[in-house]
């Protein structure tokens, strides 16, 4: 495929936020996009903003006449579209190149310098810092992200064209169309087990992508993972590691041991200590691109975060909301553990709403483990996103598991009245669904503008 060649880019799942960066940056490379979705969200509404056509209706009918010359247009599509979906058959049917959102980034990021994050958990925030820590070190990047960075309100960074960032996804295999010449692995807990089967199967599916790398390459591991790599850590005798830890003013000051010796106070702003993690992964890659250590430390001090990333809604002494992303065990135990750090004496209520009946049903005893170290905890019914249901998988179910005294299950409609009835002065909303979209409702309801 040579993309010179394509004048159009047609998307079908354009509101996905790795479809979404991607119809960026074809617009910001001058190529003309369009692209269908199954419900308007901010992100269609900022894509219709920069000229992009978006329908919500699967039917020929509505694209436009230019997309459909096959020599000329390019059709990517996400592995959540159903096999049935019929524009997606007709372009399939009728000569057009069509490929997964993964395939394009491939052949996109072949000819640059590409570094990828790959890791069951941790790959947004990571490939934010490490974008956010390139671009503040005017290296000419282009960055893909899988969340909305706050420093950049947008899912795409562009600086130049010499250097690619992205993340590099373990869900469908997709991230063994990467070449990069360096990559991390922050993580390689059992997640996406509909596609893989069992975790041994993904750990070698993670090998596999260790060997993705170009042959001159650098392979990043976190300490003690079972693969050979260069090893990052915390407090720890890894290559890279953050050491002499302190938390000033509600942020973490520390210094990094590396091979070359020791940089001296670092200061970052995201709490927990997978975030701190990232942010060494981050740096670690940056030195060995060649970044210069007084810039890093400006980078990483300015770094504000991803969206639903232990992102702050409401911060007074009274109250605090927190919203964020976690949708596996080991997300909300990491969740819990940065809470836990910055609030050690308040009383924290949980809301978390399930995502997908199959991770629902592989980790349910993981789950009940997590949601009990809350004080109090709401628990809503499994988003299905792309799913359909599952005899015996249900939120009850799930519910029925939770050792913690103070829970509710309830309907997303009486969130605001439980928040209101409880006196816990931290509340988390968690999960990958929609629970995202009452965000906006819950801080209306606490007087506190968007």
């Amino acid at each position: 495929m040579n993309l010179d060649s394509v004048h159009n880019v047609y998307f079908i799942g354009i509101g996905g936020i790795g479809m979404s960066a991607l119809a960026r940056y074809f617009v910001a490379n001058g190529k003309r996009v369009a692209g269908y979705d199954k419900t308007p969200t901010e992100i269609t509404k900022t894509l219709e903003g920069l000229g992009v056509s978006v329908h919500f209706n699967d039917d020929i009918k509505q694209i436009d006449s230019a997309f459909l010359n096959p020599k000329t247009t390019l059709v990517v599509y996400t592995p959540a579209i159903p096999n049935s979906h019929s524009e997606f058959n007709y372009f399939k049917n009728n000569g057009f190149i069509v490929l997964k959102r993964s395939a394009v980034l491939g052949e996109i990021t072949k000819q640059t310098t590409c570094l990828a994050v790959a890791g069951t958990h941790g790959k947004t925030t990571t490939t934010s810092i490490l974008g956010h820590l390139l671009n503040v070190c005017n290296v000419p990047v282009t960055v893909f992200l899988g969340g909305i960075s706050e420093n950049y309100n947008s899912n795409l960074i562009i600086n130049g064209t010499e250097v690619t960032v992205v993340e590099a996804d373990e869900f469908d295999r997709s991230f063994l169309t990467l070449s990069p010449d360096l990559a991390c692995i922050t993580s390689m807990d059992a997640d996406h087990l509909d596609i893989y089967g069992d975790a041994s199967e993904l750990a070698k599916t993670f090998k596999d992508f260790s060997e993705c790398i170009k042959p001159n390459g650098k392979l990043f591991v976190r300490n003690g993972l079972s693969l050979d790599g260069i090893t990052y850590g915390i407090e720890d005798d890894s290559d890279y590691s953050a050491q002499n830890i302190r938390i000033e003013n509600g942020s973490y000051v520390f210094d990094m041991q590396t091979p070359d010796g020791i940089y001296k106070d670092f200061k970052f702003n995201l709490p927990g200590r997978h975030n701190l993690s990232n942010a060494i992964i981050a740096l670690a890659m940056a030195v060995t691109y060649g970044c210069p250590n007084d810039q890093l430390a400006k980078g990483l001090a300015s770094y504000k975060g991803v969206k639903r990333r232990f992102t702050y809604q409401i911060k007074t002494d009274e109250f605090v909301f927190i919203d964020d992303y976690a949708h596996h065990p080991e997300e909300i135990n990491a969740v819990h553990q940065a809470v836990r750090e910055m609030y050690p004496n308040k009383k924290v209520l949980a809301i978390f709403q399930p995502h997908l009946f199959t991770r629902t049903r592989d980790f349910v005893d993981g789950f009940a483990e997590s949601l009990s170290k809350f004080d109090e905890l709401l628990l809503l019914d499994i988003y299905p996103a792309r799913e359909l249901p599952i005899e015996g998988v249900t939120s009850n179910w799930l519910f029925s598991k939770i050792e913690n005294p103070n829970k509710k299950l309830i309907e997303k409609s009486k969130i605001i009245g439980e928040i209101k009835n409880s006196d816990a002065q931290i509340v988390l909303t968690i999960g990958a669904g929609d629970i995202g979209e009452e965000v906006k409702h819950i801080k209306e309801a606490f007087n506190v503008a968007n």
